[in-house]
């Protein structure tokens, strides 16, 4: 698996720290709310940030997923379409929503889902991303917590996977094209 690798571009220690920063940020700017927070992981990419960032939130939280698909396996670029694959099993009318995302792209998942917050009566919709890939961007979206800016690379690591591997790597890295080509 390690020989896939290009380049390591974000280090195991590196997101760690990043991730406790992040976690006190949302701490600091929802502590005192009056209504609930509900972290809306999105499957299946930003599950290990959302189950680290978590960790680091001192305020109480809910969580629940969403599994939405825009690539389709062995895919290297979006298609454009987006599909809900998994719905909330929550109902997030009057709660404020942050969603949790690995990497935005293109912003085009990321623009479908807030838009679709918004009309399910969320109070509020931030957006907490891992990574953010603008030389890929499509649609401008709203960020409101980044871990890191990447190159144009195809990522993974961390949660982040091609064709349903490398999740499990601990660091971020660039994969090296004869992996996917």
């Amino acid at each position: 698996m390690r020989d896939d690798i290009k380049e390591v571009l974000i280090s195991e220690e590196d997101i760690a720290k990043r991730v406790k920063e992040l976690g006190s940020q949302i701490t600091e700017d929802y502590r005192g709310i009056d209504d609930d927070l509900i972290l809306v992981g999105i499957l299946k990419g930003a599950v290990v940030f959302l189950a680290d960032l978590i960790k680091e939130i001192e305020i109480p939280v809910m969580i629940d997923f969403m599994s939405v698909s825009s690539y389709g396996k062995g895919r290297t670029e979006s298609s454009g379409v987006v599909r809900i694959l998994k719905d909330l099993d929550e109902d997030i009318h009057d709660k404020h929503v942050l969603l949790v995302e690995d990497i935005i792209d293109s912003g085009l998942t990321l623009s479908y889902l807030s838009d679709i917050m918004i009309r399910r009566g969320a109070k509020s919709v931030k957006v907490a991303t891992l990574l953010n890939k603008p030389a890929r961007r499509e649609k401008e979206v709203s960020i409101d917590y980044c871990g890191f800016e990447v190159p144009n690379e195809f990522i993974v690591g961390y949660g982040i996977d091609y064709s349903e591997m490398y999740r499990n790597l601990t660091f971020i890295a660039a994969l090296d094209e004869k992996a996917y080509s």
